[in-house]
This record gives structure tokens, C-alpha cells and sequence, in this order.
């Protein structure tokens, strides 16, 4: 089986990615076994800091490594949050507190524009390299349309779950099931492309 290392220490994201491309036959591990730290996300894309997160971990385990990075992009504000998603507020909280900080933030900014102006997406970026120095990465993404709604919704999911309206089901992410939106989601697009292009 090709080893394979995941520039992530979330758990969650290695389980859901160890099952999914499960077919592949791949060992897919964590940073989390290595000790070293973690990567400086200073690219100005979603794609940069996939591919700077990926050669990051290449480099300190000399294993071909995978990575992802993924952030909401708002119509009405010239594409923000963007890479800047999970730090939005600026806030040094916890998870949870960071969450409502970023969601309240990006509600307050379009608190004047009318609902079909509200149009938002959420993107997702995966890359993988062969090696620390591959010229080629194979860069895969998915996209999950969207719009932001006026207020919270829902109690499930994380981030900006409970402000994204998603029109196919006529609720907010957050009230999804976890296995429904796992079939709808911007990273399960993203494994679908993973799938299809992967070549080793």
C-alpha cells in the first residue's frame, strides 16, 4: 500500500479521508505521528495554502502528502472571508466562540443587502504532491452554492454552518443531517474530483 501522510492533525478529517478513498488501497496518515510544526498558511489562495500545507508535511516526513484548505467566499464582499474564513474576527477563541465571533462579523457586514444579493459559496481545495519538490500537484476542487440568510439557523455542524442557506433543501447547513450535508458538502466535491483524478 502507498503511504501516504495528511497535512492535517483533525482526526475527523483523517477518518473521513481514510474512508473515502478506502478503494485506492492508499495508507493514509496523520501529521499528528510526526514531530515537527505545523505550516505557515501565507499563500493568498485557497490552492497556495493547500499546496503549501502539502509540501510542508513532504518535506519533514520525505512521504508524498495530501492536503486541504477550504473557506467561505461571499458575493456581496468581494469574495470574503475567503482564506481567511476560520480567522475572520480576528479572535483568539475557542473553536465554538470563533465560530459565532466569524458568523456574527460576516452577518453584520450584509445586514443592509437584500436577499437576492446574498449569493455565497463555500470552496474546497485538495492537493497532493508525490514529493516535497513535484512540479505537477495534482490539485482537485468542489464548490457548494449557497446563500447567507439573515440570521442563525440549525444546531448541527461548525463554522458557518448556520448562516448558509442551502437552496436544494431549503434550510441552513446546519440543520442538516451530518450524513446528508456529507453529500452535498464543498469537501465531498473535492473527494469526488480526488477520485476521478487520481493516478499514481
Amino acid at each position: 500500500m502507498t503511504k501516504i501522510v495528511l497535512a492535517s492533525n483533525n482526526q475527523g478529517k483523517l477518518k473521513e479521508l481514510q474512508e473515502t478513498l478506502g478503494a485506492l488501497k492508499l495508507n493514509l496518515i496523520s501529521q499528528s505521528g510526526f514531530d515537527f510544526p505545523e505550516a505557515i498558511e501565507d499563500g493568498l489562495s485557497f490552492v497556495e495554502n493547500a499546496i503549501i500545507k502539502a509540501r510542508h508535511a513532504a518535506h519533514h516526513t520525505g512521504l508524498p502528502a495530501i492536503a486541504d484548505d477550504s473557506g467561505l467566499e461571499v458575493d456581496a464582499l468581494n469574495g470574503e472571508p475567503g482564506i481567511y474564513s476560520a480567522r475572520y474576527a480576528g479572535t483568539k477563541l475557542s473553536r465554538q466562540e470563533n465560530d459565532a465571533a466569524n458568523n456574527r462579523l460576516v452577518l453584520e457586514k450584509l445586514k443592509a443587502i437584500p436577499e437576492k444579493n446574498r449569493t455565497a459559496r463555500f470552496h474546497c481545495v485538495i492537493a497532493y504532491l508525490r514529493t516535497e519538490d513535484d512540479p505537477m500537484p495534482l490539485i482537485c476542487q468542489g464548490s457548494w452554492e449557497g446563500k447567507i440568510l439573515f440570521n442563525e439557523q440549525g444546531e448541527n455542524g461548525f463554522g458557518y454552518d448556520s448562516i448558509f442557506y442551502v437552496p436544494s433543501h431549503d434550510c441552513a447547513s446546519a440543520e442538516l443531517s451530518p450524513e446528508i450535508k456529507n453529500t452535498l458538502s464543498h469537501r465531498f466535491q473535492a473527494i469526488q474530483d480526488l477520485l476521478r483524478r487520481w493516478s499514481l
